[in-house]
């Protein structure tokens, strides 16, 4: 690694997480929603690597789906991201080798730090003693992870054997990696000192590359095509669709983490968490002295170690125990804490069952802002629509519909088909008849918020028409 270099910070952010339905969806996925504080786990994950002294700009790598979320909240902190976008659901991989290629290509010589975006850690500042501590083997050429000192017989965390250690006691070579164990294996591996796995992984990009060329040609053959041959996109930086796709699907872990003998671990001293499920959010939420932890607008009376998680709708509890009560605008969901993992069973059903809730939120969001419904019946429907400031829908018509939209908040730029555009203030509407081009935007400083009233014989999303986007989805 070039004297003085940082270690650039790589961010995963392209999984879902349907153990944590309703509130993780897939169009809404986990690493960006503010599960546990007013952050979201991908947030917080920038933050915790944001200090100048010790990391470079972050890179992030995830969908084409998420790409203005990854792009938007990381401005929201002030964080200046590279937003790489994967064509195709890869595994990690796929995307760990990408982001290794990208970062040698970028910043040669760097070292990296892979982190998933929806994990919790409590502790900022032992976990930065911990990459400095891993630093110093990644730059012998060892590819470093993070193992986690177990507080528990923990059954959904795969486990490390530490070995030999490398000048201190918490760095030491790995003598094997094992999978997830039973109860009571999981307690005779804590008996042994073995450490959970955490999945995220420290090295020099160019250490990487030469493991992926040992053990897995074929994906880092695919990724470093992908990098070479990779567009500019309104600032997003979009991996080739075919090269990329020609990566075969598996983790970083059976690709090379488990086969490599160049690997060491840090012994991390900091609380951390995977956020999995629901028992798992309760677990590193601050809680009462009933054991009780309230997010959102939640009222607990006569009940012991439950959660409340509510969005926007006031959630009540009494006489429980145990129990994770999860309330969004379109859906409830009531598990007891040791069936939290069920979840994901739940909205299989959901999704055979055909149920837009599985997947969708009432809340749409947009590059510019975002959508949410509130009422509709067979020839209407109501929305409530944000803009950001500076954001631009696109100019568009329908077929089937028209509109009505009345400002309750800040000042719309309206364009209509057949009329001079105009400023709409708070208080004011306009009318866009059926087939009129029309395009809606926010020139103010502050959030612009209308409510609009669609009526017509159709009202799905397929009858919108873009003739112009800035964010070029036409």
């Amino acid at each position: 690694m070039p004297q003085g270099s940082k270690i650039v910070p790589v961010i995963l952010a392209g999984g879902s997480g349907t153990r944590l339905w309703p509130a993780s969806r897939d169009a809404f996925p986990k690493q960006f929603q503010p599960l546990t504080g007013e952050l979201s786990t991908y947030q917080q994950t920038l933050r915790r690597v944001a200090d100048p002294a010790l990391f470079d700009d972050p890179v992030v790598i995830t969908s084409d789906a998420f790409r203005f979320f990854a792009r938007r909240q990381a401005a929201d902190i002030g964080v200046n991201a590279t937003v790489v976008l994967e064509p195709a659901r890869r595994d990690s991989a796929a995307a760990v080798a990408a982001a290794a290629a990208f970062v040698e290509k970028t910043r040669p010589g760097s070292a990296v730090l892979a982190l998933a975006a929806d994990h919790v850690v409590l502790d900022d500042e032992v976990f930065r003693d911990a990459v400095r501590l891993g630093l110093k083997a990644a730059e012998t050429g060892k590819i470093v992870v993070f193992g986690l000192v177990p507080t528990e017989p923990k059954t959904a965390y795969g486990y490390i054997r530490p070995g030999e250690a490398l000048d201190d006691d918490d760095l030491c070579l790995v003598d094997a990696f094992v999978e997830k164990p039973d109860a009571e294996t999981a307690l005779d591996y804590l008996r042994k000192g073995y450490l959970w796995n955490s999945g995220n992984f420290l090295f020099r990009a160019a250490d990487m590359l030469s493991e992926f060329g040992k053990y897995a040609p074929d994906i880092v053959a695919a990724a470093a095509e992908a990098v070479d041959k990779a567009s500019e996109d309104i600032g997003f930086v979009r991996l080739d669709p075919e090269a990329f796709s020609a990566a075969r699907k598996t983790s970083i872990d059976y690709a090379v983490i488990e086969k490599t003998r160049e690997i060491a671990v840090v012994k991390g001293r900091f609380r951390w968490s995977d956020v999995g499920a629901w028992d798992a959010i309760w677990q590193v939420s601050e809680r009462d002295d009933d054991g009780n932890a309230v997010h959102g607008d939640g009222v607990l009376l006569a009940s012991t170690n439950c959660l409340v998680h509510s969005q926007g709708i006031l959630t009540t509890v009494i006489g429980a125990d145990g129990l994770m009560v999860v309330a969004t605008p379109d859906a409830v969901m009531v598990v007891p804490r040791d069936e939290a993992q069920a979840v994901k069973g739940l909205v299989d059903a959901l999704k055979e069952r055909g149920r837009d809730e599985a997947t969708l939120h009432r809340r749409d969001y947009r590059p510019w802002g975002y959508i949410e419904a509130l009422v509709s019946g067979p020839r209407f429907a109501v929305k409530h629509i944000v803009v950001d400031p500076g954001g631009v829908l696109s100019l568009q018509r329908h077929q089937h519909r028209a509109e009505h939209w009345v400002v309750v908040n800040g000042t719309a730029t309206i364009e209509i088909e057949g009329e001079p555009p105009r400023l709409l203030t708070i208080n004011q509407s306009a009318y866009v008849p059926l087939g009129a081009r029309h395009r809606l935007s926010n020139r103010g400083r502050i959030p612009l918020e209308l409510i609009e009233v669609q009526s017509g014989a159709y009202l799905g999303e397929d009858d919108i028409e873009r003739i112009e986007d800035i964010y070029q989805r036409v």
